[in-house]
């Protein structure tokens, strides 16, 4: 029998620069933090958040999106592993809004795109990470 799964619970990135990738994700999504380890946090603290590993974890939905600092290495599309990650909005007025966003903070993206089933908008973090936004078609 196949394990009976309703959802993700959460996903984490690693990224080079964990300053460079909050400004950006803050700046983006605005999403709330979950969990983030302070400077001042007492040993017990940082023990029970040593999950983090110097990251942050935000929250979307009913769901976590987490950041990883790891080392220089950069994201390449074409290598086994994430390919890109998708995140819902309500309509299409809000991609078109978004690309606007984009265009505003200087943000490259590749065009708000109807893919037939929905609308589409790709562009990527500092680290070249392929981000998208998704609406299906009412």
């Amino acid at each position: 029998m196949p394990i009976a799964t309703r959802a993700y619970a959460h996903v984490r990135l690693t990224v080079t620069d964990i300053e460079r990738s909050r400004a950006f994700y803050d700046d983006v999504f605005g999403l709330p933090v979950a969990f983030e380890l302070l400077a001042d946090a007492d040993d017990a603290t940082r023990e029970q958040l040593s999950f983090l590993y110097g990251g942050v974890i935000y929250q979307l939905g009913d769901s976590l999106l987490g950041l990883r600092p790891v080392g220089a290495d950069g994201f390449v599309d074409d290598r086994t592993g994430l390919d890109h990650v998708s995140f819902a909005v309500s309509s299409k007025d809000e991609i078109d809004a978004a690309a606007t966003m984009l265009d505003d903070r200087g943000i490259e993206h590749g065009g708000v795109k109807d893919i037939g089933a929905g609308y589409i908008l790709e562009f990527r973090d500092p680290d070249n990470i392929a981000l998208e936004l998704f609406t299906p078609k009412v």
